[in-house]
C-alpha cells in the first residue's frame, strides 16, 4: 500500500493530479471501479449476490454510486440507501444509476428504519460510502442511528448470512488523521482507501473498525507523490533492507554489537536484548554487565561476557563506564538500558558512557583535559560514540537527566546536543515518551508525536505501541501495523531493542534498522501467536522465530 496521507495531503494530491489535467470525474470512476473490484473479490460468483451500497451526501458517496453501477453490471442485485444526497438532476454517477434501474432507498422516507433492516438481512454485501475522509464532526441523529443499525446486524457473527462490510476510504465515523472515533462508527471487514491510506486507520480505536486494509489506484501517478514522508512497513520494503549474507563472509563482515544491561531487579533484560541482537545475525555479541549478573538467567552461550566492576551490588558507576570507554572502539553499535536501574551512581555510569557530563565533570578517560598552569592542554581523545540504542531505563535516565537536572550535574539544555546527531535510536513505549517529554497525556496523534520528537532530539525514534512509528529527524516516518497481544508482555522490548542493534551492526543505517528491526519483531509475533496462542506467550518466544522471519522475508 505503500505512501500513507492525512486528510489535507490526499486534498492536495487530488487538487495537483487534476492541475495537471486530470478530472475529478476521473478520479472518481477510478476510485469507484477499483472498489467494486474488490468487492467483486469478496462475494465470488455475482449471480445471485444482493448488495447494499450506502451512499452519503460527498465524493465518498460518489464513489459508491460508481461501485453499484458497476457491480450491477456485473450481475449482482444492488440497493442504494442514500442519506441527505439530493440534486438528483445534477448527479451524473446517480443518473447512470437510475437508467439502470437500480432500486433506491431514501434514509428520510425510512424513519423506524424498517426497510434498512430487512435490507441487511437479505445483503451479502454492505458499502459504506456515507462519508469520506474528511469528516470531522461528531456522528449523531439520523447517521448514528443507520451506524448503529448496520453495527446491530453485523454483530450477529453467528450467523454463517451476516453481510461483509467494505468501507470506502474510511468507515463513517472515523477521524481519518487521528484514529479516533466521531462517536459511534461503521465497523468494517475491509477498508478500500481510494488513492493512498490515511494514517489514521492504522491507529487505535479506528485500527480495530476498519477490519483488513487495502488500497486501489485512482490514477495518479509518481509526481503526485512527491513530498509524502510517511509509508507503511509492508513485505517489499523490509525484504529490500535486508543485509547481504555473502558466502565468503566470516563473523567479522556482519559486525560486533556491544550490549550493557540488567540489573539485581532485571536480570532477564541483558538476556533477551543480546540474544536478540545474535538472532537477526550480528557476528559478535558481547554482554557487559555486573559481575555479580554474570551468570544471570538464560544467557545463551554464543554471547561473550564482560563483567564490570560495580558501585555496589548489581549497580554499575562511573569505574565501569571508564572501563568500557577502553573497549568502545571495537565496536559498530552499543545498545545501553534494558534493565539498567535509575540508581544515582547508575545515572552517573550512563552520563559518563554517553558523553553527556558538563567538562569539569568528566573524567580523565577519553576526554581532553587541561594540567593546571599549563598553555597546553594534555590530550586523551575519547572512542567515537558508536551507533547506539538508547532502552527502557536509558531512556527513564534521559528524561531524568531533562526534567530533573537536580539529580544530575548535566545540563538540561546540552543533553541532545550531546549526542550525536542521527546515530542513536530511542525505543520508548508510551510512558518512557511521556517521559521524556515531561508530559502527563500523549498527544492523540501518535504519528506526530514521534515526527516531532525525532526532529526535536535529532534522532531516530521508534515509538512503539500497538502501531509502532518509526521517526527520523528529516521528516521520513514508517508505521508498522502489527498489533498483536501475544506481544504484549514483559521483554519483548529488550528483544527488539537487541534486533534493532544487531542489525546496525550489519551496516544498515539507524533508520533502516530500526525499520527492519520492528518488521522482523512484529513477523516473529506472528509466529509466535500462530503457534502458540495470544496468551501466555513470553519474549524468549521471539528468539527462536526471528531467523524464521527472516527466511521468510527472503522467499517471499
Amino acid at each position: 500500500m505503500g505512501k500513507i496521507v492525512t486528510a489535507g495531503e490526499m486534498r492536495a494530491i487530488e487538487e495537483a493530479a487534476v492541475a495537471r489535467g486530470a478530472t475529478w470525474s476521473g478520479l472518481m470512476e477510478h476510485a469507484g471501479a477499483g472498489v467494486a473490484r474488490v468487492a467483486l473479490d469478496v462475494l465470488g460468483n455475482p449471480t445471485g449476490r444482493r448488495a447494499l451500497v450506502l451512499v452519503g451526501p460527498g465524493n465518498n458517496g460518489g464513489d459508491g454510486l460508481v461501485a453499484a453501477r458497476l457491480l450491477h453490471d456485473a450481475g449482482v442485485q444492488v440497493t442504494l440507501y442514500l442519506w441527505r444526497r439530493s440534486n438528483a438532476a445534477g448527479d451524473e454517477n446517480w443518473q447512470l444509476c437510475r437508467k439502470r434501474a437500480i432500486l433506491e432507498v431514501c434514509s428520510a422516507d425510512d424513519l423506524h428504519g424498517e426497510t434498512l433492516r430487512a435490507t441487511l438481512a437479505e445483503s451479502d454485501l454492505v458499502i459504506d460510502a456515507l462519508l469520506g475522509y474528511g469528516a470531522n464532526r461528531p456522528v449523531e441523529g439520523e447517521l448514528a442511528t443507520i451506524i448503529a443499525t448496520l453495527n446491530a446486524v453485523t454483530a450477529q457473527r453467528e450467523r454463517a448470512n451476516r453481510p461483509f462490510v467494505l468501507a470506502v476510504d474510511v468507515p463513517t465515523g472515523v477521524h481519518a488523521d487521528s484514529g479516533a472515533l466521531l462517536g459511534d462508527a461503521v465497523r468494517a471487514d475491509l477498508t478500500v482507501s481510494t488513492g493512498l491510506l490515511k494514517r489514521g486507520l492504522l491507529f487505535y480505536p479506528a485500527r480495530a473498525y476498519a477490519g483488513e486494509l487495502r488500497s486501489v489506484d485512482i490514477g495518479l501517478s509518481p509526481d503526485d507523490l512527491e513530498g509524502i514522508m510517511s509509508e507503511l512497513i509492508d513485505g517489499k520494503l523490509a525484504r529490500s533492507l535486508l543485509p547481504p549474507r555473502p558466502p565468503d563472509s566470516h563473523k567479522g563482515t556482519y559486525g560486533k554489537v556491544l550490549v550493557v544491561a540488567g540489573s539485581v531487579n532485571y536480570p532477564g533484560a541483558a538476556s533477551l536484548a543480546s540474544a536478540g541482537a545474535a538472532r537477526v545475525g550480528a557476528g559478535l555479541v558481547t554482554l557487559a554487565v555486573g559481575r555479580s549478573q554474570v551468570f544471570g538467567p538464560g544467557r545463551i552461550p554464543e554471547v561473550t561476557l564482560h563483567p564490570l566492576p560495580e558501585a555496589e551490588w548489581g549497580v554499575l558507576g562511573d569505574v565501569a563506564a571508564d572501563e568500557l570507554l577502553t573497549i568502545l572502539g571495537d565496536y559498530q553499535v552499543l545498545l545501553v538500558g534494558p534493565g539498567l536501574g535509575r540508581e544515582k551512581a547508575t545515572r552517573a555510569f550512563f552520563e559518563r558512557l554517553l558523553g553527556l557530563q558538563s567538562p569539569r565533570h568528566r573524567g580523565q578517560i577519553g576526554f581532553r583535559i587541561a594540567t593546571a598552569g599549563s598553555e597546553k592542554a594534555a590530550v586523551k581523545q575519547r572512542p567515537e560514540l558508536p551507533f547506539t540504542v538508547i532502552d527502557a531505563d536509558g531512556l527513564n535516565i534521559l528524561a531524568d537527566l531533562i526534567h530533573h537536572p537536580e539529580t544530575t550535574d548535566v545540563a538540561p539544555s546540552t543533553v541532545w546536543d550531546r549526542l550525536p546527531h542521527g546515530r542513536c535510536v530511542l525505543t520508548p513505549h508510551p510512558g518512557e515518551m511521556r517521559r521524556l517529554l515531561g508530559v502527563e497525556q500523549i498527544a492523540d496523534v501518535l504519528l506526530d508525536v514521534a515526527k516531532d520528537a525525532a526532529a526535536r532530539w535529532k534522532q531516530i525514534v521508534v515509538f512503539k505501541g500497538a502501531t509502532t512509528v518509526i521517526a527520523d529527524p528529516e521528516g521520513r516516518v514508517r508505521v508498522n501495523d502489527g498489533g498483536n497481544p501475544a506481544l504484549a508482555t514483559a521483554g519483548t522490548g529488550d528483544v527488539l531493542a537487541g534486533a534493532i542493534a544487531g542489525l546496525l551492526a550489519q551496516g544498515l543505517k539507524p533508520f533502516d534498522a530500526a525499520t527492519l528491526g520492528v518488521y522482523l519483531h512484529s513477523a516473529a509475533g506472528r509466529m509466535v501467536r500462530d503457534e502458540l496462542g495470544d496468551t501466555g506467550a513470553l519474549a524468549g518466544d521471539l528468539l527462536p522465530r526471528l531467523p524464521l522471519a527472516i527466511r521468510a522475508l527472503k522467499q517471499s
